[in-house]
């Protein structure tokens, strides 16, 4: 018989990707068949996002594309464009079944029901679903794996629909945390990054927190390095900054969600912190770790941002000691609070806005590049080849390429940092 061959797709987040790896090898191997993307399949598979409405069209673009290519396939949406509009996407001719987000983990024997039963409903979207945790780990990179630590969120920020798609705030255990960990470690991976929705929350409900756990997994002496992806300010505790500060295996790298330098947007977006709490951990940071990368995510265009705003957000990121950013132009997102803001930006001024905002991310980012020149750093090198080079992460978050050597993949070497490229990427030498 011949097996059935399935291709996954994900866009938005580290976390759908975590959990896209991991639900893709609970199938059947003898029935399914996992293949590429790109290439010709029986079912496809796309994780979705609802970040914005640009995440969403590429969705359906996704749908469209598979399907003129491939018209006899099943196209599969699952996760939080899948929870929040499941109508919407029921109307895509394209799509086949819907899946919600917090369902996923049902993905094979809801595929099994498909593809049995020419009857089933399109839309199989489990509410009771969004109180469960169910745990994942990315395992396609040699390197390095995305841990699923926790999913959902209470907070509500006023701009965001993720709450809606991912529920309340749940965690996994400390305990259960760490016996993935070792699993993770005897495949020979090098590298973790926590990954969640708001991680910064984790074992908040249970008399645990982020901050226990990494406690923990700061004694694994067989864990090369560890990663925290993004952290809320006000959950990202002196504590915890102090810890990374003396860690061998947890790296001098924080992702934290500004959103706005503006203290008047920060209030209108219902976020949880003050510009000036920010401002003291980035100080913080850098008082215990200089060399530390600081990644923060920032919206342009929020409604009420004037061109006053916006200039005093852009010098307040230009003059703060930040690595680079993520920046996303603001969308709205339905059933929000933002929705019904007046004073909403013209999307020629927030594009704008955004290439201002992202060249002054390349400017920081390359300043930040440049102070390493003839520095020696650490580099765990991954597989990829490009260009007769791979490359690797410095444990600041420096990338740096060397010409290929399969020697040195999925090991940590001293490397020589000489020169930046065309490209951003640094040209080391053993």
């Amino acid at each position: 018989m011949n097996k059935i061959r399935i291709a996954f797709h994900t866009l938005g987040c580290k976390l759908n990707y975590s959990e896209t790896s991991f639900i893709s090898h609970t199938f059947d191997s003898q029935k399914f068949e996992e293949v590429n993307f790109r290439e010709p399949a029986d079912i496809f598979i796309i994780n979705t996002c609802t970040v914005t409405a640009v995440a969403e069209k590429k969705c359906r673009n996704a749908a469209r594309m598979i399907k003129k290519n491939n018209p006899k396939s099943k196209v599969v949406f699952m996760g939080c464009y899948s929870e929040l509009k499941s109508n919407e996407i029921a109307k895509i001719e394209e799509v086949d079944l819907i899946i919600g987000s917090s369902n996923k983990n049902n993905l094979p024997s809801l595929i099994e029901s498909m593809l049995n039963e020419s009857d089933q409903d399109k839309v199989q979207i489990d509410l009771e679903s969004k109180n469960i945790f169910f745990t994942s780990w990315s395992q396609g990179e040699r390197t390095r794996s995305f841990l699923k630590i926790q999913d959902g969120c209470d907070y509500y920020c006023s701009y965001c629909a993720v709450p809606y798609a991912r529920g309340n705030s749940r965690s996994d255990s400390i305990l259960n945390v760490l016996q993935n960990i070792h699993q993770i470690i005897d495949k020979g991976i090098k590298e973790i990054v926590l990954t969640g929705v708001n991680i910064g929350d984790f074992g908040r409900k249970s008399d645990e927190s982020l901050y226990k756990l990494l406690c923990e997994v700061n004694q694994i002496s067989t864990l090369k390095r560890l990663r925290i992806s993004s952290i809320e300010p006000n959950l990202l505790t002196d504590e915890i900054i102090e810890l990374v500060a003396t860690s061998k295996n947890i790296m001098p790298h924080f992702h934290i969600p500004l959103q706005s330098a503006h203290p008047r947007i920060l209030k209108e977006m219902k976020r949880r912190y003050s510009l000036d709490l920010f401002t003291q951990k980035v100080q913080k940071i850098k008082s215990l770790m200089p060399d530390a990368c600081i990644a923060i995510d920032v919206i342009c265009g929020f409604p009420g941002e004037t061109e006053e705003d916006f200039k005093k957000s852009y010098l307040y990121l230009k003059n703060t000691d930040l690595t680079y950013l993520h920046v996303f132009t603001y969308s709205i997102r339905q059933n929000t609070v933002a929705e019904s803001l007046v004073n909403h930006v013209n999307e020629t001024e927030k594009k704008r806005r955004s290439v201002m905002l992202h060249e002054l991310s390349e400017i920081k980012k390359r300043e930040f590049y440049e102070k390493y020149q003839n520095a020696k750093f650490d580099v765990l090198f991954e597989s990829d080849v490009l260009n007769n080079t791979i490359s690797g992460f410095t444990p600041n978050y420096i990338r740096v390429k060397i010409p290929y050597n399969k020697d040195v993949i999925n090991k940590i070497v001293s490397i020589k940092l000489k020169q930046i490229e065309e490209d951003g990427v640094y040209l080391g030498e053993l």
